[in-house]
């Protein structure tokens, strides 16, 4: 692994997919930490073309594992593929970030994990929508003891699906995908960071549509046998006691349909859809310490009640708040550098997707999991 202070990391991109211009977008001209030198693809005619629109070298994933100056690969192929190629990067001596999730099975997940201690190389994980202003204004106002103690929480995504607009949706309900795997990420992973992790997982899944037809371009007609869960209610135990609910459909006629909320002893915490990096954080407070009491006999106003709290808007206390992915391949090279632990780490990646196989292992089993893994909270950013 680099030393403390020896410039920008050299960063390799796989993958040169639809995600990948984002991620080239904010590399190549966000973050000073970071150099992208090349792209790679199994097409290598995809990788060159990207790699023209953004003054960086096109070569073949090969070359760019063999290519002794990158010291962080960014892992932008499909799920399935997100395995094969980062136990590649880290056994030719690179760090790693993987796009969402970190891999398909668990066991590939440890030994990535395994392998990148050995190899005393770093791994990361997508996403890194927590480090963005508005789920870390929402981790301050959680810290100062805005809504005090932290019981419940609740997240959903609903949406019906993606073949009506994917230009090949089959993968999405395959295993490694489905609404749990394709948006759990995002979800669950903000969860953790604002309350620690899971300890216990209880769950019931299903297939509404066991065929699905695509309507989109170019495969319109075309039918997916659905071979995944495509509903997911899960009810998670946290090791700080808080109890959490999190729902994700591929099922259900709605618009995208997303939301996430904490509620605590005295407040409640109304945050943006954890896919964006922005969005409108809202607080329900008690404002002094007995605003809620009911008025005893005796009482000057007895015969009225106390106000109801009112939502407020709280402005953003922290910024990269448009599309900032790659913020947490930057923040991953800051630790390359020894400059502390990355927050989008291999860990909450890995224990994120020991609770995704969770939420479908216990609706299989009709009992509840326990999670093995564990992970620090990830720190807070420093506002502003």
């Amino acid at each position: 692994m680099s030393s403390e202070g020896a410039g920008p990391v050299r960063v390799g991109i796989v993958g040169a997919g639809y995600i990948s211009d984002i991620y080239l977008t904010n590399l190549t001209t966000r973050f000073d930490n970071v150099e992208v030198v090349a792209v790679a693809d199994t097409i290598v005619e995809r990788a060159r073309d990207r790699a023209t629109t953004y003054g960086v070298r096109g070569v073949t994933v090969d070359e760019l594992l063999a290519d002794p100056g990158i010291e962080l690969i960014v892992n932008l192929t499909i799920p399935l593929a997100h395995a094969e190629v980062a136990l590649a990067a880290v056994r030719a001596g690179k760090s790693v970030y993987n796009e969402k999730p970190l891999t398909a099975a668990r066991e590939d997940g440890r030994e990535l994990l395994r392998l990148a201690r050995e190899n005393g190389v770093l791994v990361g994980g997508a996403p890194d929508t927590f480090l963005g202003g508005g789920l870390q204004t929402g981790r301050k106002l959680l810290d100062d003891g805005a809504i005090g103690r932290p019981i419940a929480a609740s997240a959903t995504m609903f949406t019906r699906g993606h073949e009506r607009w994917h230009p090949d949706p089959a993968f999405y309900y395959q295993p490694g995908a489905g609404p749990m795997f394709d948006m759990g990420p995002y979800y669950l992973t903000a969860l953790v960071s604002l309350l620690g992790p899971v300890r216990r997982v209880g769950s019931t899944t299903g297939v509404s549509f066991p065929e699905r037809t695509i309507t989109s371009a170019p495969k319109r007609g075309e039918t997916i046998v659905v071979n995944t869960p495509t509903h997911i209610a899960a009810a998670l135990d946290f090791e700080n006691g808080a109890i959490a609910t999190i729902v994700t459909s591929f099922d259900l006629y709605d618009t995208v349909h997303s939301s996430l909320v904490l509620y605590g002893s005295e407040g409640t915490l109304r945050l943006p859809d954890p896919n964006t990096f922005g969005g409108t954080v809202s607080l329900l407070q008690d404002e002094t310490a007995d605003s809620l009491r009911q008025p005893r006999p005796g009482d000057a106003d007895s015969g009225a009640r106390p106000a109801a709290p009112t939502w407020r808007e709280v402005p953003l206390s922290h910024g990269s708040t448009d599309n900032s992915r790659g913020l947490g391949v930057a923040d991953l090279a800051r630790a390359i550098r020894g400059e502390g632990p990355a927050r989008a780490s291999g860990d909450l990646a890995y224990h994120v997707l020991d609770i995704m196989h969770a939420t479908l292992e216990s609706s299989e089993r009709g009992a509840h999991v326990m999670i093995e893994s564990t992970v620090e909270r990830p720190a807070a950013l420093p506002a502003g």
